[in-house]
């Protein structure tokens, strides 16, 4: 029998077809993001621009070329509202009688595009609230348990889409016919893992319990966790989620001194959010290292935050871990 399409499955699924339509002009833009990817230097779009974004990062040339292909088909489809992207100042309105806002970030991880290492497309799908239309930043300030559906393409040996519309995880693999076609129907993070990604050159930066968890993690069989961990880390969180969604493990982000007034380094709703909303329809958990990244309220659509996900009780010893030293600290200023 055939493997599914994206729509078929959605269909199955009984999923809303005015969602469904959605989330094909988002698959139709990651297919031809892939093939830009793919022809590469051949075609001169590598290296970086004289531009930075809101971020104050430097934009690769296939970060403007996929923030383009994403806003032009999105904004040309009558459901959508509004468009949101780690790559825009601020949102930009669409239809005012769309129902949709669609968040992105359009290339994660650009800047390992240049050595042809993974790279990908997160995106994030809200209804417009009543009183709000698709240009107010108010209007995407919802949080993660408001998503309607979440996803990501991952543009590696294989292109691939993972998505979720709150009914499990799926995974669909780019055939040559330009079509992703379903490659697993259950995506499930097993519960227990032996290993971690984090850049680990911050590690001096870090928050005391984060340090002393990762040390643990360090010392393996020799420490006080009893078994050797293993360390993966490919500075793309597609690429780094992707490892953990398929085979389990944690990724993490936390929070760091070096910016005090910085809650972490990642976007909340263009990567946090999205990629929390995965991993818990997996089974495991996302959390901000002291509360669920879900829960948050978001003040502003760029906002930053501290992240760790991933396998369910590795994620919860790391919680504790901060919890205990939450306690701690909270008992010596009582005194």
């Amino acid at each position: 029998m055939p493997a599914a399409t994206v729509t078929q499955l959605l269909k199955d699924q009984k999923t809303d077809p005015e969602l469904i339509s959605v989330i094909n002009v988002i698959t139709a833009c990651c297919q031809e993001i892939a093939e830009q990817l793919r022809l590469g230097a051949l075609t001169g779009i590598l290296g970086a621009t004289v531009e930075t974004n809101v971020q104050g990062e430097t934009q690769k040339q296939l970060d403007v070329i996929a923030n383009d292909i994403l806003k032009e088909k999105l904004l040309a489809l009558p459901l959508i509202a509004g468009i949101a992207s780690e790559e825009e100042d601020l949102p930009v309105a669409g239809n005012k009688d769309g129902r949709f806002l669609v968040l992105f970030d359009p290339l994660d991880g650009s800047s390992n595009i240049d050595v042809n290492v993974s790279v990908g497309t997160i995106f994030s799908i809200l209804e417009v609230p009543e009183d709000c239309h698709g240009g107010e930043e108010k209007a995407y300030l919802q949080s993660g348990r408001k998503q309607l559906a979440a996803g990501y393409a991952l543009y590696g040996p294989a292109a691939t889409l993972t998505l979720s519309t709150g009914k499990g995880v799926q995974q669909f693999s780019l055939d040559n016919q330009g079509s992703f076609l379903l490659t697993q129907a259950e995506m499930s993070i097993p519960q227990d893992t032996k290993e971690f990604a984090i850049n680990m050159s911050n590690q001096r930066f870090w928050q005391p319990q984060m340090q002393a968890y990762i040390g643990e993690l360090v010392a393996g069989k020799d420490g006080s966790r009893g078994k050797n961990f293993n360390m993966r880390w490919i500075a793309s969180m597609v690429a780094d989620v992707h490892r953990v969604l398929t085979r389990g493990g944690i990724f993490t982000y936390p929070w760091d001194n070096r910016d005090a007034d910085k809650p972490g380094k990642l976007r909340l709703m263009y990567e946090g959010n999205p990629m929390s909303f995965l991993v818990e329809q997996a089974g495991g958990l996302a959390t901000t290292c002291f509360g669920n990244i879900l829960d948050i309220q978001p003040q502003k659509i760029h906002q930053r935050v501290s992240v760790a996900l991933g396998s369910k009780n590795e994620i919860e010893v790391l919680l504790q871990a901060h919890q205990t030293a939450a306690d701690s600290q909270a008992a010596s200023l009582n005194k």
